[in-house]
C-alpha cells in the first residue's frame, strides 16, 4: 500500500512539475506588441492617413497612433483593437486638422496585458495651399454716386502680409483695366478692404496679388442704381378719378422705359408706362396720367438702360378712393 501511495504522489508531483512548466512558458511567450510604422499616404493640406504594422503577441492588444506639429505630438487618433494574434497586422489611423506646408510628427504606440510599445518618431509634410484671391462689395448695388466697400480675402499659403491692387473699369467695359489707388497688403488673416466713395456708373472690380503672377480675382460688376424721385397730384380720389405721376431720374437717360405698377394679389403689375425726358443737367424726367378705380399701393420702376445704371424704384404711394 505505502508503493502505491508513493507511486501516487510521484505522479501528482509530475503533474505539477509540468503544470508548472506549461505556466512558466506561457508567462515567458506572453510580452509587449512589437510595433513598426510605415510612411504616411494620403496626404492633404487637411488630413493624412497614418500607417503601421502590430504584432500582439498572443494577447489582445489596443493601439494608436500620435500626431503634432512636434515632437510631444498633442493629438491622437481613435483608439482601435487587435484579437490575440502571432502575427503582425497592419494598421491605420486617420489624422485630422492639420493645416498646410506644416511638417507633422507621429509614432505608434500599442499595448497588451504584459505591456506598452512604442514606435521612433517619424514625419510627413503637408503641401502647400495654392493662393487664391476673392472679392465682394456692400452694398452692391449701391446708389447713383453713392458709396460701396469692397472687401476681399486672400487664401493658402503665404496669405498673410500679401500686397493686392484693387482695379477698375467702369461703363462700358472698354479697354482693359485700371489701378484704383495705392495697392493694399493683407491682415493675419488674409483680409483686405477699400471704400470706395461715389460709384456714378456700373463699374467692374478686381483684386490682382502684386508679387504673385496671375493670382487675380474673378471680375465682380458693382451695380449703381438710377434715384427715381416720384410725385402725384393726388393720394385721394373718387373712383375712377385720374392721377398724375411725375419725377425725375438721375443720372439723364432721355429714352429710357418707365412704368407704373400697382401692387395687386402679392406681385407688382404694370397698369401704364411711359418713358423719361430730357430735364436739366444730370437729369431727365417723365409724367403720366392714368385712371384709379380702386385704391391700392402704387410706385414708379425704372427698367434697363443703356447699361450705365441698374434698374430701380421710386417710393410706394398709397392711394385711397372714395366714392
Amino acid at each position: 500500500m505505502r508503493g502505491i501511495s508513493s507511486g501516487r504522489t510521484l505522479a501528482l508531483l509530475g503533474v505539477i512539475v509540468v503544470a508548472g512548466l506549461a505556466t512558466h512558458t506561457s508567462a515567458a511567450l506572453a510580452v509587449a506588441p512589437t510595433v513598426a510604422t510605415q510612411a504616411a499616404t494620403g496626404v492633404t493640406i487637411q488630413a493624412a492617413t497614418l500607417r503601421g504594422t502590430v504584432n500582439p503577441r498572443s494577447l489582445a492588444t489596443t493601439y494608436f497612433f500620435q500626431y503634432g506639429p512636434t515632437a510631444a505630438y498633442g493629438a491622437q487618433t481613435a483608439p482601435a483593437s487587435l484579437a490575440a494574434g502571432a502575427a503582425a497586422v497592419r494598421v491605420t489611423g486617420a489624422a485630422g486638422a492639420l493645416v498646410p506646408a506644416t511638417t507633422y510628427h507621429f509614432r505608434l504606440v500599442a499595448t497588451n496585458a504584459t505591456g506598452t510599445s512604442v514606435t521612433a518618431d517619424r514625419t510627413f509634410r503637408t503641401p502647400a495651399q495654392t493662393l487664391r484671391v476673392t472679392l465682394g462689395a456692400t452694398p452692391n448695388p449701391t446708389s447713383f454716386g453713392g458709396p460701396t466697400t469692397l472687401v476681399g480675402t486672400v487664401t493658402g499659403t503665404g496669405a498673410a502680409g500679401r500686397p493686392v491692387q484693387i482695379q477698375q473699369r467702369a461703363f462700358p467695359f472698354a479697354g482693359g483695366f485700371a489701378n484704383v489707388g495705392n495697392a493694399l497688403v493683407t491682415d493675419a488673416g488674409g483680409r483686405f478692404s477699400m471704400a470706395v466713395l461715389s460709384l456714378p456708373v456700373t463699374t467692374q472690380f478686381r483684386a490682382r496679388v502684386t508679387d504673385r503672377a496671375g493670382i487675380v480675382s474673378p471680375v465682380l460688376p458693382v451695380g449703381a442704381r438710377a434715384v427715381v424721385g416720384t410725385r402725384v397730384t393726388s393720394t385721394s380720389v373718387r373712383r375712377g378719378g385720374r392721377v398724375h405721376f411725375s419725377g425725375t431720374v438721375r443720372p439723364s437717360e432721355p429714352g429710357r422705359g418707365i412704368a407704373i405698377q400697382k401692387r395687386r394679389d402679392g406681385r407688382w403689375i404694370t397698369v401704364a408706362g411711359t418713358v423719361a425726358r430730357p430735364g436739366g443737367a444730370g437729369f431727365a424726367i417723365y409724367g403720366k396720367t392714368i385712371r384709379v378705380r380702386r385704391g391700392g399701393l402704387y410706385r414708379v420702376f425704372l427698367g434697363t438702360g443703356s447699361g450705365a445704371t441698374v434698374p430701380n424704384v421710386g417710393r410706394t404711394i398709397r392711394i385711397r378712393t372714395h366714392r
